[in-house]
């Protein structure tokens, strides 16, 4: 798979692991896990990219006697998931024109 296409992929699904409330990283991995694996080092980079691009924003809590980074969807974020859902729509429609069988131009 393209480099490029799989980091927005990647960027999309942790966006919509936290889209619904507030999270942290052992959260958001454990989340994604039943649709797919992701390694700690990737979430962590993806998350510094996501604070860069302001998709997100992070606190940090203690939590037994550590501090946490809490990650919360912005607004650019949420539309980030909506500009994605648009280009999937686009995206299936090119599948469904590369992968059609027997139809014939006669």
């Amino acid at each position: 798979m393209d480099i490029q296409l799989k980091r927005g992929l990647l960027d999309v699904c942790v966006l919509a692991a936290i889209k619904d409330g507030e999270s942290y990283g052992y959260k958001i991995i454990k989340d994604m896990k039943p649709y797919m694996e992701m390694s700690e080092s990737t979430l962590y980079t993806i998350l510094k990219r996501l604070e860069s691009a302001e998709m997100l924003t992070v606190r940090c809590a203690e939590h037994g006697g550590r501090l946490r980074k809490y990650y919360k969807i912005t607004s650019a974020g949420l539309c980030r998931i909506e500009d994605f859902k648009t280009e999937w729509k686009e995206i299936m429609l090119i599948y469904s024109f590369v992968t059609k069988e027997g139809i014939t131009d006669d």
